[in-house]
């Protein structure tokens, strides 16, 4: 896929909704409680996270995912949708593990 193309897919608006979603979970990672957390003020793939993923595999961020998804289970709406963010980071480690 082009660079064109890829740009186009973003602005498409049938997917408006996931881009919000998306883009709530990087800020999360990025500047809420990811980073207050685990961020040490290091770039994401060189965070805690990353790099038990890289030791161990993806079964780490994929226990991780579950585990904020069972916690999610028990919280407020805001609270669990917090949680929900931090399972979807999760899962961004999981892809950029198996990409390499």
């Amino acid at each position: 896929m082009s660079c064109k193309e890829i740009a186009l897919h973003r602005l498409d608006p049938r997917y408006a909704e996931l881009r919000r979603v998306m883009w709530l979970a990087y800020d999360h990672a990025a500047v809420g409680k990811g980073e207050i957390r685990h961020g040490d003020d290091q770039p994401f793939q060189e965070q805690i996270s990353a790099v038990i993923t890289r030791l161990v595999g993806i079964g780490y961020p994929l226990g991780q995912a579950c585990k904020k998804y069972n916690e999610s289970q028990r919280l407020d709406k805001e609270a669990a949708i917090a949680e929900i963010f931090g399972a979807i980071n999760y899962l961004y480690l999981t892809v950029m593990e198996l990409e390499k």
